[in-house]
């Protein structure tokens, strides 16, 4: 039976982040709000992310989140925070995934540069299903910048993953995050963390990094700042722990 643990941490990214001790954990691996989905300012600083991030014709009802109505020179300056934060938290040779889209690839590179990171490069996440651009291409892909803390420690941890991943987002009563990411999917990415690390999410969601690392036997530390999708990540945490992956 596998070892691996995990907690889940109550409140702001940042507040916790400075909360945890240097050199804690192995890999950090985020899915946080892009503050993205719009083509003007206003478009993107006003609008709640469900507005944003969710069809009209959308068969559910869940939560809404907070903290996606930064404009881009106040996200570059958060994330460089959290990412700095991250760093210090991150074993030497620990690797960072943090997703994005197309609007946010830049902005999102400088940023984790910025805090200290070494860019290694980025995975795209392709989405079979996605909408149809009128007068051009489908938006068929977000990314997952992928970085380190120093050198690559593939000593450790001796994985050849694949540079592109293709896989839906959860449908139906599987659903349960408006911006959920497909466990397949996050089971392979992971596979990055060292065999029985531990991965740190600082905006965990529903928790599927958290129900990922642990099925792939890798404890796993989360922050959510919403109750309602905290709980929701607690009970699927749960679940994970006891084998049952949902």
């Amino acid at each position: 039976m596998s070892s691996a643990t995990w907690t889940m941490f109550d409140g702001d990214a940042l507040d916790v982040l400075r909360q945890l001790p240097n050199d804690s954990v192995d890999a950090v691996i985020t899915d946080p709000p892009y503050n993205s989905g719009g083509a003007s300012s206003t478009s993107r600083t006003n609008q709640t992310a469900r507005k944003k991030y969710v069809s009209s014709d959308a068969q559910h009802d869940l939560p809404d989140f907070t903290g996606d109505q930064r404009d881009q020179r106040g996200y570059l300056a958060w994330m460089t925070l959290i990412l700095g934060q991250c760093l210090r938290v991150t074993r030497t040779g620990g690797p960072l995934l943090v997703f994005c889209d197309f609007r946010q690839l830049p902005v999102t590179s400088d940023a984790l540069q910025a805090a200290g990171w070494v860019w290694r490069g980025v995975v795209p996440w392709h989405k079979p299903i996605a909408r149809p651009q009128l007068g051009g291409f489908r938006r068929s892909c977000e990314y997952a910048l992928w970085a380190t803390n120093g050198p690559v420690d593939a000593a450790r941890n001796p994985v050849s993953l694949p540079g592109l991943y293709t896989a839906s987002q959860p449908r139906g009563s599987h659903r349960v995050h408006i911006t959920q990411k497909p466990l397949e999917l996050m089971r392979e990415l992971v596979k990055v963390c060292v065999p029985e690390g531990t991965v740190l999410d600082p905006f965990a969601g529903s928790g599927s990094t958290g129900v990922a690392a642990l099925a792939e036997g890798r404890s796993f530390q989360g922050v959510e700042l919403s109750p309602a999708y905290r709980r929701v990540a607690e009970s699927r945490l749960s679940q994970a722990a006891l084998g049952t992956i949902v």
